[in-house]
């Protein structure tokens, strides 16, 4: 299962501004997804984390070892100059396996 590039926002368009929280609300989606097809973030083989300035790396990178602790995911971040939303700091893409 692919869960595409996944953006930091609330149910009510709402961002916040601090890159821990934003890949928080990230990973909290991805586990909606993989959750209506029966999986959990245990099942995740990889990840992809687009941020868009290096100081972030460290914030993003707590949040990944919390939330990917039980799957331990190969895992990529990388630096780009912006996302479709200047208030957006990072979007997180995952693949899992679901046998």
């Amino acid at each position: 299962m692919l869960v595409s590039g996944t953006a930091p926002i609330w149910p009510d368009g709402a961002v916040d501004a601090d890159p821990y929280a934003q890949a928080m609300r990230c990973f909290e989606i991805i586990a909606a997804a993989l959750a209506e097809a029966g999986a959990s973030l245990d099942h995740v083989v990889r990840t992809r984390m687009f941020i868009t300035d290096p100081s972030f790396s460290d914030a993003v990178g707590k949040a990944h070892g919390e939330a990917m602790a039980g799957a331990r995911p190969a895992a990529t971040m990388v630096v780009v100059k912006a996302l479709l939303d200047e208030r957006w700091k990072v979007e997180i893409e995952a693949e899992a396996l679901i046998s």
